[in-house]
C-alpha cells in the first residue's frame, strides 16, 4: 500500500501500516509518561497541602521568625554552657578526685584491722594523708600534707601504699 504523500517526500517504499504502528507505540509511550508525571505532581501537591495546612503567608513568616529566635537562643545557651563547663573544670582541679585507703593492724593485736590510712588528692596531686592508729589505749589520728604527689615527712609503709593507690601506681 503506497501513499501519494509518502512518494512526494521520497518515502514511497515505506509501508503506511508501519508508520501507523510506530505512531501508536509513541502515543502509548507518551501516555505512560504523562500518567507518571501526573502521579508525581499529585504526590507533590499532597505534600504541599500538608505543609501549608492551616497556614497562610503571615503565619508562615511568624513560624520562620520563631525558628530564627529559637536558633539564636540555642546559640547563646550553648555559649553560656561552654563558659559554665570551663568554670566547672577549673573548680574540679581543686576538688578531691583521687582516693587511696589501706586498712591495717597497727600493733598485730587480736582484734583485726582497725587502723587505717586514707589519702585524698586533687587533680594536681595535692592533698593530705589521714592516718588513724587504733590501739588498746585509744585511737590516734595524724595528718600529713601532700604537694604534687610528694610528702616532706617520712611515710610509713601503709601511708606509702595508700598514696600509691591514690596516684594510680
Amino acid at each position: 500500500m503506497s501513499s501519494n504523500l509518502l512518494e512526494s517526500i521520497g518515502l514511497g517504499w515505506l509501508d503506511l501500516a508501519y508508520v501507523l504502528i510506530g505512531m501508536i507505540a509513541f502515543l502509548i509511550l507518551f501516555l505512560i509518561l504523562i500518567i507518571v508525571q501526573f502521579s508525581k505532581i499529585g504526590k507533590l501537591q499532597k505534600k504541599y497541602e500538608r505543609f501549608m495546612r492551616g497556614k497562610d503567608a503571615g503565619s508562615m513568616e511568624e513560624d520562620i521568625v520563631e525558628l530564627f529566635k529559637d536558633n539564636d537562643f540555642i546559640k547563646t545557651q550553648e555559649e553560656q554552657n561552654r563558659i559554665e563547663i570551663k568554670a566547672l573544670k577549673k573548680r574540679m582541679e581543686y576538688c578531691y578526685q583521687k582516693v587511696g585507703i589501706v586498712k591495717y593492724d597497727a600493733f598485730q593485736q587480736m582484734g583485726g584491722q582497725l587502723s587505717f590510712c586514707i589519702v585524698l588528692l586533687d587533680a594536681k596531686n595535692n592533698g593530705f594523708i589521714l592516718n588513724s592508729v587504733h590501739s588498746t589505749e585509744g585511737c590516734y589520728t595524724y595528718t600529713k600534707e601532700i604537694q604534687k604527689g610528694e610528702c616532706n615527712l617520712t611515710l610509713g609503709a601503709e601511708e606509702k601504699k595508700a598514696l600509691d593507690q591514690a596516684l594510680g601506681l
